[in-house]
């Protein structure tokens, strides 16, 4: 285990996931914040933006004022097109190590990129540099790497299912049915601006049906389990609640297959990994169990018809889907207990 403090630096403090990785690094055993950064509030103290962090903190400042010769990671908690750019600028810096939480270095081609995220990504010699990262799938690769992108929300609780079985064969291919629904954190403290319609916060909005920028991460991540084309369709849904979002998957099972033998293959496969929890077969679920944690909660229920079957799968978008996820990357990477500061 890693004998001195790691240095961190939060870059982008003051948004939903940043108050949430700021609360949950500053209980972190082995690191230790120096710097918390943003481009408004300079100067204020990070517990007037959120009670829960009781730490002494340094006050949010400007990235360009800090001194990165001492530091070892930084996490950038950034809208996209922020990232690519900063890490570009400082990837000379020796050791220092970068987990970007937007969707800067989750994508493996340029093209993709601007196709979904309608800009040109200005350092597309680092992507190549760079791995994409669920932990559950990567842990042995992610320590080759000083730039880790961090999963979107929506696929990380869908992958922790579905990957599993893709790679297995257990599910047919042809048709899958992805409904996904997540509290309005998920839209980032500008929702107002994205969400215009009324009742806001009390009320089930469906949104970007058929064209959510995070298809893009599963096209590519599908692709890499099987030479098949995976044809699904994915919508997703805002709800009244602040965090917690919860995946619905309707899937077939394949010629040889049945909810026990799915059932087995997550277990199976899930067993070493300490904050995937799965149930038991045609457990009720929701998202009370993960809020304000790091684990993920899968169920595997039968639908009336024999070969269909119904995965859900929850997870705490703001923990388990950015910051917790983000601490868990750095963990590895440092060579420290998966499961520190996030039990």
């Amino acid at each position: 285990m890693l004998s001195k403090n790691i240095n961190a630096l939060v870059l982008g403090a003051t948004g939903f996931v940043g108050l949430d990785l700021v609360f949950l690094l500053s209980k972190h055993p082995k690191v230790k914040i120096q710097y918390l950064c943003a481009s408004k509030n300079i100067g204020k103290k990070i517990n007037y933006f959120d009670k829960r962090i009781k730490k002494k903190l340094p006050k949010i400042s400007k990235f360009e004022k800090a001194d990165l010769n001492n530091i070892d990671v930084i996490f950038l908690s950034m809208p996209n097109g922020f990232a690519q750019s900063i890490v570009k600028k400082c990837v000379n810096y020796k050791n220092l190590k970068f987990i970007d939480l937007s969707a800067d270095f989750r994508l493996t081609s340029p093209n993709m990129y601007k196709k979904w995220y309608k800009k040109n990504h200005i350092a597309k010699e680092l992507i190549k540099k760079s791995i994409y990262s669920i932990p559950e799938f990567n842990r042995s690769k992610i320590k080759n790497f000083n730039v880790i992108g961090n999963p979107g929300c929506y696929p990380t609780s869908i992958q922790l299912a579905l990957n599993p079985l893709i790679k297995k064969k257990l599910i047919k291919l042809n048709n899958i049915i992805i409904d996904s629904k997540s509290g309005y954190s998920g839209a980032g403290k500008n929702l107002k601006k994205r969400f215009t319609h009324k009742n806001l916060y009390k009320s089930i909005f469906a949104y970007n049906v058929n064209g959510h920028r995070h298809m893009a991460e599963l096209d590519q991540e599908f692709k890499k389990l099987t030479k098949r084309k995976i044809i699904y369709t994915f919508n997703t849904h805002l709800i009244p609640t602040f965090r917690g979002l919860l995946s619905s998957m309707h899937i077939e099972v394949s010629k040889h297959s049945n909810c026990k033998k799915i059932l087995n293959e997550l277990i199976n496969f899930h067993k070493k990994n300490y904050f995937v929890k799965i149930l038991k077969a045609n457990k009720e679920i929701g998202t009370n169990n993960v809020i304000n944690t790091n684990n993920c909660e899968i169920s595997v229920c039968q639908s009336r018809h024999k070969k269909k079957l119904i995965i859900f799968s929850a997870i705490d978008n703001l923990v388990k889907g950015a910051s917790g996820q983000a601490i868990q990357n750095m963990n590895i990477l440092f060579n420290l207990k998966e499961n520190l500061g996030l039990k």
